[in-house]
């Protein structure tokens, strides 16, 4: 009789794991359906190509008004990524035909590769390099991903030290770095496979979520600047969605990074305004609701909900911020109410008193993010 028994347990083991696979997969699907589910005006799909469009003509966005500047590389990922998910052949070669002057006529135009914010660029060509196969966006991109770890001769005493440790020499504790670093190892490792690339992106998150990450789930903008600034609470946001989505199950940081990626988002639903926005300042009240950072946000929710990480309580916070965020577009396609660039100050009226830019690609660029996110399978 127990022989009997155990068999036909272990007959029915399989049907029960099937069982509860599929209904897993049923929850998972009727959570992308209500993300896909918008009215006319405020779909992924023409809000993606409405800013798609605005971009591909759009002047460069110059540091020091000599090289590209990560937020236009961020918005040129987000354009691609959108058009890849519509399958628009016509807008991946528009936005291809963007970057060609960069191996000719604009060279001059590349970053150097010598700070958080030049290096990330390499994260673009690998993109392209990821759609056409063109060794040459191979070569290109990963030479900004090598160098991050390449320690200079010039470097600093302090630079040098982080690089003894393990971590990139341009490691400097703010919490912009950890979409910028790890945007591009991401890539690199997605390109050759190589498990160098985001294994030490992870250990390099880990150390930014032990130094920035306060118990209530939002980030510093530096260790010597309490306050949760939007977007650089934003950047660490999409940096773990992201390196989430890529970085391999057996890797021994991810349950640490997955840890302080649902703490977070717990944190800002509780934040989340009424309007559907978040502040200029996360925990700020008083403060003037923002939309890059409302858009990084809300684009790490949807890779959650998408990937089974969040549960459906965020499908409703995710819709009310896109179609909050949707509202801050003007008739031209241009974002509002964008934070201008801004460094680390331990001054609170000084996140207060941010310029608010329009059509800046710091805005546009988590939008499409968003929008590709929304579309995708």
């Amino acid at each position: 009789m127990r022989d009997c028994i155990s068999t036909y347990q272990i007959k029915k083991i399989p049907v029960l794991l099937v069982i509860v696979f599929c209904a897993f997969f049923q929850v998972m699907c009727a959570k992308k359906n209500e993300l896909k589910d918008f009215p006319h005006g405020y779909t992924p799909q023409e809000i993606g190509l409405l800013l798609s469009e605005r971009f591909v003509p759009s002047e460069h966005f110059l540091h020091r008004k000599q090289w590209i500047h990560y937020p236009e590389v961020c918005a040129h990922l987000g354009a691609l990524r959108f058009a890849g998910n519509i399958n628009n052949e016509l807008l991946i070669y528009k936005l291809q035909n963007r970057f060609e002057p960069l191996f000719s006529s604009e060279v001059d135009k590349l970053p150097p590769k010598n700070h958080v914010d030049m290096n990330m660029f390499g994260s673009l060509p690998l993109e392209l390099y990821k759609i056409t196969h063109d060794q040459r966006y191979y070569d290109l991109g990963m030479t900004y991903a090598d160098s991050q770890w390449e320690v200079p001769e010039e470097a600093s005493k302090e630079e040098k030290n982080w690089a003894d440790k393990g971590y990139s020499w341009q490691t400097r504790l703010w919490i912009d770095d950890m979409y910028m670093i790890t945007i591009v190892q991401s890539q690199a490792y997605l390109v050759t496979g190589d498990r160098k690339y985001i294994d030490r992106t992870a250990r390099q998150m880990v150390l930014y979520l032990d130094e920035l990450q306060m118990p209530n789930g939002l980030f510093y903008h530096a260790p010597d600047v309490p306050f949760y600034w939007g977007r650089g609470n934003g950047w660490m946001a999409a940096g773990m969605a992201e390196l989430l989505g890529v970085l391999p199950a057996v890797n021994p940081d991810r349950a640490r990074i997955m840890e302080g990626y649902v703490t977070m988002m717990r944190s800002l639903k509780k934040f989340q305004g009424e309007d559907g926005m978040w502040k200029q300042l996360v925990d700020d009240p008083e403060c003037w609701s923002e939309t890059s950072g409302s858009a990084m946000f809300t684009y790490a929710m949807i890779v959650g909900v998408n990937n089974g990480w969040l549960d459906a309580s965020y499908v409703p916070v995710v819709k009310n911020a896109w179609m909050a965020l949707v509202s801050y577009i003007n008739e031209e396609g241009d974002m509002t109410e964008i934070c201008v660039g801004t460094n680390k100050k331990n001054d609170r009226q000084y996140y207060y008193d941010r310029p608010r830019m329009i059509g800046d690609f710091h805005g546009q660029a988590p939008m499409l993010w968003c929008a590709a996110e929304l579309i995708s399978d």
